[in-house]
């Protein structure tokens, strides 16, 4: 089958520059979409083609259904690689693409729309023998529902968004009095950042971590993963920094993971590149937790560990071609880190858009930085505010670490604020160094902070 001629890439920032350098070594056309503000960013520089789609807000631009099928008609684009965030996982996309003659690259609208819905994934998956957490079958629309189901499985308890991620829609409950607040908040929060008020409850495991597990799958059945990647560095349940392999898995441990999310894949009849999402508990115990149905933002380290492309691998696939690889092929080597490098106050974690006046990455053997910034370039306020993706290779967990800490300190960003200090913090941690960590490690480094102030403001005059 031969590959598409031409593709539009439907988002912007670090991951539409990566899906284009992609394409280019494929030999295949771009065509670049962009807002108003976005008129001079990278991946409008580099692509062959580019359609301004609207204004600033996401709203009418990157959301703007509409006026992205008609920049991929007027320039005759058969495929759209959505990326990550924005359209990636709305099945109305997707169908509207199918409807259109155009190419989703990704899973089919029905796989998207399974995975949109974490309470119905969790029902399929369960009844395939797949282990979930203890808690609610499907979705629960009133507070009395909840209160029932909370009798059953008990305090702490988490409410969880159906077609929700990213911390949103999600509030812990440790007693039964803040039930009732806490659900209604939840379904508000959900409402507004999904357009679906549907929650689920499950049991709250207060120590876990949180281990996914890269999986490609052909139109013609076969399925591999490629390892899993530790994505426990979080902070109010979004990713900081994540590893491949885990420290924590061993051989055994790899092998019953990856054959639960290729046996989740298989329940789903999934196509194209995504993810089996897992949390584990302090006891070694698994749970499926969900599946994102696209690319995921730290795909990179596990291209750097397994030596597989899988922008390339998803853009063959979508174009009829088999798997290039199969699963005893797979081989892991060395270790990756990747730190998500945001446009952010490092103290506060509060946004800071504006013009970088100064821009220099790291380089050297193993480093790797993803990325759409530049000296000169301005930072919009309108986005999500990750500017860079630093991404280490060696081959030990130690050499890895020592290499990002190099790398972090060479890495020069003026004109803005970005969390390149606080992640020189974690990487000092010591339970991160020791691989011992969960995903309370941010909670714990910021305990530790206050403690080392409040004893030093005790012991001053």
């Amino acid at each position: 089958m031969k590959l598409f001629k031409k593709i539009l890439i439907a988002n912007r920032g670090e991951i539409a520059v990566r899906i284009i350098r992609a394409c280019k070594e494929l030999g295949i056309k771009t065509v670049a979409v962009h807002s108003t503000v976005d008129r001079s960013s990278l991946h409008v520089k580099i692509a062959d083609e580019s359609v301004c789609i609207g204004p600033a807000h996401s709203k009418h631009s990157y959301l703007n259904i509409p006026a992205i099928l008609s920049a991929a008609e007027i320039t005759d684009a058969e495929a759209i690689h959505p990326g990550y965030g924005f359209l990636s996982e709305n099945n109305h996309f997707a169908e509207a693409c199918a409807t259109s003659n155009i190419t989703f690259i990704g899973p089919s609208p029905d796989t998207i729309r399974i995975g949109g819905d974490k309470a119905k994934a969790r029902q399929i998956l369960k009844k395939k023998g797949i282990p979930v957490v203890p808690g609610s079958e499907g979705p629960l629309l009133t507070i009395e529902e909840a209160q029932k189901l909370s009798k059953k499985i008990g305090f702490p308890m988490i409410i969880k968004a159906s077609a929700g991620g990213g911390g949103r829609g999600m509030r812990i409950i440790k007693e039964e009095n803040e039930l009732a607040s806490a659900f209604t908040i939840a379904q508000r929060e959900a409402l507004a950042a999904f357009g679906n008020s549907e929650l689920y409850i499950e049991r709250y495991l207060p120590q876990i971590k949180h281990i996914e597990v890269q999986i490609i799958a052909d139109n013609k059945g076969n399925i591999v993963h490629l390892g899993e990647r530790d994505c426990s560095v979080q902070r109010r349940h979004q990713k900081l920094i994540e590893e491949a392999p885990s420290p924590f898995c061993t051989e055994a441990f790899r092998k019953k993971i990856g054959d639960l999310a290729i046996r989740a894949a298989k329940a789903m009849k999934y196509t194209n590149a995504g993810t089996i999402e897992f949390i584990v508990d302090a006891d070694g115990n698994i749970y499926f937790m969900e599946v994102n149905t696209r690319v995921q933002v730290e795909h990179p380290i596990t291209e750097e560990i397994s030596g597989v492309d899988i922008i390339k691998e998803q853009i063959k696939i979508a174009s009829g071609q088999n798997l290039s690889i199969k699963q005893n092929q797979v081989k892991l080597n060395g270790h990756a880190i990747e730190c998500r490098i945001n446009a952010e106050d490092p103290d506060k974690f509060t946004p800071s858009p504006g013009k970088i006046t100064f821009f220099s990455p790291p380089g050297g053997p193993g480093i790797r930085v993803d990325t759409s910034a530049f000296t000169g370039y301005t930072v919009p306020p309108q986005y999500d505010s990750m500017i860079a993706k630093l991404i280490v290779r060696a081959d030990t967990r130690q050499e890895a670490i020592s290499k990002m800490k190099r790398a972090l300190d060479e890495f020069f960003i003026e004109g803005i604020k970005t969390t390149i200090p606080f992640m020189k913090k974690v990487l000092q941690h010591p339970l991160f160094i020791k691989g011992n960590y969960y995903t309370n490690l941010i909670e714990q480094l910021s305990q530790s902070e206050n403690s080392q102030s409040n004893n030093t403001n005790g012991n001053s005059p």
